[in-house]
């Protein structure tokens, strides 16, 4: 089989992954652009949506109330990132690398080991229609149409007063009391929403593989942020709309590049260090240029 055959058989498997996972992409977004919050949780919301999901279906709950579950459960890790930060007037990075921390504690508790296999429990997907699991194109239209819902969902929310408090409060916190909105309240909110994205993310992830592990969050940060980077530069974020639709273009792009990356024959060990230099050098080299101008002008004066 040749590399261009590898690449187009990737090609269906990985966009139906890259839908799926543009909801963690979505988490990393909202705290680091909406609200100005460089937020570490979602690494850890995720696989506590996926083991709080798979904790419940096997102790017999419905797949559905399961997954809402779990969005509740990333919804209270954002909270709690939020709180340590302005309680205790910790960093924002360090708050959420506490509760990530803590939550890979959190994850062995509630499974009560380190994985756990679902093969043969209940899931949303064999609610709806047992044909998806063997199927990606199926998939893809389960997934296309729950990213669009979402979608849509956080652009109606955005244009409501609520949504420009939330706004406001990541544009400018300083300003954000005299207008009379909560900084904690909005704060709360916007890494609770964020972080339940990212855990109903894990909750259909495991749902569809079959198995939980607690350490399926491992480098997801990362590669969310390249997702949306790339999302970015395609689409802008000149505009809400543009903002909310650069995760779901970046992560179908970005897992693209990673067909193309396993269909050239690369381990899926070194993606994590290709994604890493792609991040460093999308962000790196604009500062590297300023730096570069400043200093030849330097040299001229």
């Amino acid at each position: 089989m040749t590399v261009i055959d590898a690449f187009l058989n990737l090609i269906p498997v990985t966009f139906a992954q890259s839908l799926m996972y543009s909801f963690v992409v979505m988490g990393i977004m909202i705290p680091f652009r909406l609200l100005s919050f460089p937020d570490l949780t979602s690494e850890g919301a995720f696989p506590l949506g996926g083991c709080v999901c798979a904790a419940l279906i096997l102790a017999g709950w419905n797949p559905f109330a399961a997954t809402v579950v779990a969005f509740g459960a990333g919804v209270l890790a954002g909270m709690a990132t939020a709180l340590i930060h302005l309680q205790f007037r910790l960093n924002s990075l360090l708050a959420g690398i506490l509760v990530f921390t803590a939550l890979y504690s959190v994850n062995m508790r509630v499974m009560g080991r380190s994985n756990v296999a679902l093969f043969s429990a209940d899931s949303i997907f064999l609610q709806i229609s047992p044909a998806i699991l063997g199927s990606v194109a199926l998939q893809i239209a389960v997934f296309a149409v729950l990213v669009v819902a979402m979608l849509l969902a956080l652009r109606w929310f955005l244009a409501t007063e609520a949504g420009a408090a939330l706004r406001v409060v990541g544009i400018n916190p300083d300003l954000a009391p005299s207008l009379g909105i909560n900084l904690w309240v909005w704060t709360l909110v916007g890494l609770g929403l964020a972080n339940g994205l990212s855990a109903f993310g894990g909750a259909l992830v495991v749902q569809l593989q079959g198995f939980a592990d607690i350490g399926m969050g491992m480098g997801l940060l990362i590669n969310g942020l390249a997702s949306l980077v790339i999302g970015e530069t395609v689409v802008g974020r000149q505009t809400i709309t543009r903002q909310l639709l650069a995760p779901v273009v970046g992560a179908a792009i970005y897992y693209q590049f990673v067909s193309l990356g396993l269909a050239l024959g690369l381990q899926p060990s070194d993606l994590k260090l290709v994604t890493a230099v792609f991040v460093l050098l999308t962000l790196g080299l604009p500062a590297l240029r300023r730096g570069g101008s400043s200093g030849r002008e330097k040299l001229h004066a």
